[in-house]
C-alpha cells in the first residue's frame, strides 16, 4: 500500500502535478464557498468560459496569458452587470448570454488571430503537464486569496449574507465585489490547467456543497471543504496515474461521489439518514402520546 503511494512521487511531474493539486483544492473550496452561498455558482462557469477571449488576445499581443486571461474574465462580470442594471433582462439570462457569447467570441479570435491555444488542453485541461512554474503561480494566487480572505473575513461575511445591511453600515460594497469577482478569476485562471473551463465549475463548486451538507457556519464550510477539495484532487490525479485515464475527469468524478456520499449520508442533510430521523423522532412521539 506504501509503495502505490510512494511510487508516483518518483517522478518530477507528478510531483508537481500532486502539488498543484493541493494547493487547488483548498482555493477553489474557499472561493468558491462565497458563490454558494450568494447563489452564484454560474458565475464560476461564465468567467471560466470568458477568459478565452483575453487569452486569445494576450497571445496575439505576445504579454501575459495570465494577464488577458484577467481582465477579459472579470470584464464579462460587468457586462453581465451593465445587462442587469440597464434593462429588464434577470442575472441568470444575462449569464447565460455572457457565457456563450465570450466563448464564441474566444473561439473566432483564436481563429482570426491565428492564436496557438490548444482547445483540448483549454477545455479539459492536463494536469500532468503542469511545470514548476506553474505551481509556482498557483501557490502565489493561493496564498494571496487566503490572507485577504483572513484579514476580510467579517466583512465579507456581512457582504454575503446582507449586501442592503453592509452598504448601509458604510461598507465598499463595489470594492467587495470586485474583489470577490478578481479571487474567483484568479482561482478559475489557476485551475485550467489542472481540468480545463468545461471542468473547472465541479472543482469551484463541488467540495463547498459537500461542507454545505455536513456543516452549518461559512467557516467550517470553507476548511472541511479544502479538505474535501484535497482528497479529491489528490485522489483523482492517482487514479489518473494507474489507470491511464484522462487527470481531470478523474478529479471531477471523485469530488462528485464525495458529494454524492454526503447527500445520501449526511447526519442532518442526508437522504438517507434524515428519512431515519424523521422515522425515529416519529416513534419517539408516539411513545410519548401512549
Amino acid at each position: 500500500m506504501l509503495n502505490l503511494l510512494l511510487e508516483p512521487l518518483s517522478f518530477g511531474f507528478m510531483r508537481d502535478a500532486l502539488a498543484v493539486a493541493v494547493l487547488l483544492g483548498i482555493l477553489c473550496s474557499v472561493v468558491g464557498s462565497y458563490l454558494i452561498v450568494q447563489r452564484q455558482g454560474l458565475l464560476g462557469d461564465v468567467i471560466a468560459h470568458a477568459v478565452l477571449p483575453g487569452l486569445a488576445i494576450a497571445l496575439f499581443l505576445g504579454i501575459d496569458i495570465y494577464l488577458g486571461a484577467f481582465i477579459s474574465g472579470t470584464f464579462s462580470t460587468f457586462v453581465i452587470a451593465w445587462i442587469e442594471s440597464k434593462s429588464r433582462v434577470k442575472v441568470d439570462a444575462a449569464m447565460a448570454l455572457v457565457f456563450s457569447g465570450f466563448l464564441a467570441l474566444g473561439i473566432m479570435l483564436i481563429s482570426v488571430l491565428k492564436s496557438k491555444v490548444d482547445l483540448h488542453d483549454f477545455l479539459f485541461g492536463d494536469i500532468l503537464g503542469v511545470t514548476a512554474s506553474d505551481v509556482w503561480h498557483t501557490l502565489i494566487i493561493t496564498v494571496v486569496t487566503l490572507f485577504l480572505v483572513k484579514i476580510c473575513y467579517k466583512e465579507l461575511l456581512f457582504y454575503t449574507f446582507d449586501r442592503l445591511g453592509a452598504q448601509a453600515s458604510g461598507l465598499p460594497v463595489n470594492l467587495i465585489h470586485f474583489g470577490l469577482t478578481a479571487a474567483v478569476t484568479l482561482t478559475i485562471i489557476a485551475s485550467m490547467k489542472a481540468v480545463g473551463v468545461v471542468l473547472v465549475i465541479s472543482l469551484l463548486i463541488g467540495p463547498g456543497i459537500t461542507a454545505y451538507l455536513l456543516v452549518k457556519e461559512l467557516h467550517h464550510m470553507m476548511i472541511l471543504g479544502s479538505v474535501v477539495g484535497t482528497i479529491g484532487s489528490v485522489s483523482g490525479l492517482y487514479i489518473s496515474y494507474y489507470q491511464n485515464v484522462p487527470s481531470g475527469a478523474s478529479i471531477v468524478l471523485v469530488i462528485c461521489g464525495l458529494f454524492l456520499l454526503a447527500l445520501l449520508f449526511s447526519p442532518s442533510q442526508g437522504i438517507l439518514t434524515r428519512s431515519r430521523g424523521i422515522a425515529n423522532r416519529s416513534a419517539k412521539v408516539l411513545r410519548q402520546l401512549k
